[in-house]
């Protein structure tokens, strides 16, 4: 990933990097599929349709595939269903990964910037960082909905970067599937996956990125 002294942003992903969601995303899921009056389904499952943003999730759990599109007005009633709810039960449920938030801290105290890129709304994701401790390192937080194009799109690692000045060569990205990899490449950054996260059932390593870490406390060694 070539020299580690030249990096100035380090960018986070948040869902399955930092934060096991799966819990509340799950229990929501299975909440709206019972006003509906559906089967509920396996929480497990759900580990594997996280990642695209909650519109996606929400028809992974109406049709119980990862591409099926689900009956448009099914859809809107659930969406809104889900959202409600998820925005009142968005951290219950939810763990920080261990080393995380001390990462984070640790990093905070060095010459970087360090912010969170995500594809979850903001409507979603600002109370779900509070919750989890994060709020007060984030110099920036980049949501779903911040741009008009989510990753694996660069447009939101780029928004970032242009937010702080920084050469894109000078920024990392941190994530945990295929599409960290798939932005952070297009965007001409560094990146560095975990091996925990929610990489649709597929193993991280596949996608090659720059290295692997299994603790994020390694990245504060790398730079420390």
């Amino acid at each position: 990933m070539g020299d580690i002294n030249r990096v100035k942003l380090i960018l986070f992903d948040l869902d399955g990097t930092l934060v096991d969601s799966v819990g509340d995303l799950a229990w929501c899921g299975n909440e709206m599929l019972r006003r509906l009056g559906l089967p509920a389904r396996d929480v497990e499952a759900a580990r594997s349709w996280v990642g695209n943003g909650v519109e996606r999730f929400v028809k992974r759990v109406l049709t119980n595939d990862m591409d099926e599109e689900p009956d448009e007005a099914l859809f809107l009633s659930g969406y809104e269903i889900f959202s409600d709810l998820y925005a009142v039960h968005n951290s219950a449920r939810s763990q920080v990964y261990p080393g995380a938030l001390e990462c984070i801290q640790r990093l905070s105290q060095l010459d970087l910037h360090i912010a969170c890129v995500t594809n979850k709304a903001e409507r979603f994701t600002l109370s779900l960082i509070e919750a989890m401790g994060f709020s007060s390192y984030f110099e920036l937080v980049v949501c779903g909905d911040t741009t008009a194009r989510i990753k694996p799109d660069p447009m939101p690692l780029h928004y970032a970067a242009d937010h702080f000045g920084t050469e894109y060569h000078q920024c990392l990205m941190i994530g945990d599937s295929s599409n960290d990899v798939t932005a952070a490449r297009a965007a001409g950054f560094a990146i560095i996956c975990v091996p925990y996260g929610y990489n649709h059932g597929n193993n991280i390593s596949d996608s090659k990125p720059d290295r692997m870490v299994h603790n994020l406390i390694e990245i504060v060694d790398i730079f420390e």
